[in-house]
């Protein structure tokens, strides 16, 4: 039972935190409500910082879960700019950076991921950028803006979902791109090289110069500004401004230094929690990226960065801490938009899991859906420009029974076909 004298404490502003807020006003929880967050901004969606708002397309009070009056207006109480620096489980409470300390009863962390950072010479230069943050889109913006106006250079570090956004976006404001990338396409480790070549084609007719198979090793400058980017192979590309677009790392020294059981970095690291978002403490959850699930449906463990982990998650952790019966087994969604294209993706097809890919529709013409097969059963799908599929596909993965890969990739064959 929740009583109206308990307090429940979420420690992480972004849109997981937001969203469980939102879940106890809304399943009638009447306790206090105390949402914690070190950036200064109120709770915001990550994915328009390198799609709509990095490209002009959408304004800056767009990226706001809800309106900042919202949150006295349903009693939460907000501690924005104040990082957590101590959680002592025994005695239930939170040490704020101003040392403030607030007592819980129950705990969410949704404290998300960092960017990784480049080990490399130069990095302290004033035109190293990563992208995490509002503020850091909000620079962004005005450095592409810049690039644009005056013929300058970007080079990218990573050919992921965030470097090829932010490489689109450029190219947009009109600014010469160079992507560096280790693997042999874009997108190599999350879509293999079948379908990660068409986003590097993809890009390449728009611009975009790939220097794939090689890694940063230096960012030389002068007077504090970049002048070029060098990697391994001596080759040195001019820059003006860097992006490092390598990955993100969980955000788990405070569950660390509590002694909340961490997950193996082989299976993705992050904060281990059960199937209803417990960690190991009872009175503990966590959601968003740093948490790494058991998915009941895929039958493992699993920690997702994409936005629909913190829409979905969010709500779930704060019904399990309202202890109601809770599994968390949704299919893992993300989506982008490139250019002219625009694709979601379904499912967890991680490189050697998978032992077929299977395309129906034009690939050419990039209008098609592809699906990742394990012995016959679809582990995850793309949809690239075809739209209002994700629920059959998804209903595919949920299924989990072999599928003739001939029939599915004729696209005269409905996909609630391979239900009946």
């Amino acid at each position: 039972m929740v009583d109206a004298h308990q307090t429940f404490v979420i420690v992480g502003a972004g849109l997981a935190g937001a969203k469980a807020a939102e879940t106890l006003r809304a399943e009638g929880f009447t306790g206090r409500v105390i949402l914690i967050g070190d950036e200064r901004d109120h709770p915001y969606e990550r994915p328009p910082l390198s799609k709509g708002f990095l490209n002009g397309s959408a304004e800056r009070d767009s990226v706001f879960v809800e309106p900042a009056a919202w949150y006295a207006e349903h009693d939460v109480e907000l501690h924005l700019g104040q990082p957590v620096v101590n959680l002592d489980r025994a005695a239930h409470t939170v040490t704020l950076g101003d040392g403030t300390v607030l007592q819980y009863d129950k705990l969410l962390l949704a404290t998300g991921a960092e960017p990784r950072r480049l080990d490399i010479p130069g990095t302290g230069l004033a035109g190293v950028h990563h992208l995490r943050r509002l503020a850091h889109a909000e620079r962004l913006k005005h450095v592409l803006t810049s690039l644009g106006r005056e013929n300058g250079h970007l080079v990218i570090a990573g050919a992921g979902w965030i470097g090829l956004e932010v490489a689109a976006a450029a190219r947009g404001y009109g600014a010469e791109v160079t992507v560096v990338e280790p693997e042999p396409t874009a997108l190599h480790g999350v879509l293999g090289p079948e379908i990660g070549s068409v986003f590097t084609d993809l890009h390449t007719e728009h611009g975009v110069r790939f220097h794939f198979g090689s890694r940063l090793t230096e960012i030389t400058g002068q007077d504090g500004m970049v002048l070029a980017a060098v990697t391994d192979d001596g080759t040195e590309h001019p820059a003006h401004d860097v992006l490092a677009a390598i990955g993100a790392a969980p955000r788990t020294a405070l569950a660390e230094a509590a002694g909340l059981t961490l997950a193996d970095r082989a299976q993705g690291g992050g904060i281990a929690v059960d199937a209803s978002l417990r960690t190991s403490d009872p009175d503990i959850f966590a959601a968003g990226d740093v948490a790494n699930a058991e998915n009941p449906l895929l039958g493992g463990r699993l920690r997702v960065e994409h936005w629909a982990n913190a829409l979905n998650g969010g709500p779930a952790a704060a019904r399990a801490m309202l202890g109601q019966q809770v599994s968390y087994d949704r299919v893992p969604y993300f989506f982008s938009d490139q250019y002219d294209l625009g694709m979601e993706f379904s499912g967890n097809a991680a490189p050697g899991s998978y032992d077929q890919v299977v395309c129906r529709g034009d690939v050419g013409k990039r209008q098609f859906i592809a699906f990742w097969l394990s012995e016959g059963r679809v582990l995850a799908g793309m949809n690239v420009n075809v739209w209002d599929v994700t629920e059959p596909i998804q209903n595919l993965i949920r299924d989990g029974r072999p599928v003739d890969p001939e029939a599915l990739s004729d696209p005269s064959v409905p996909l609630a076909s391979f239900l009946d």
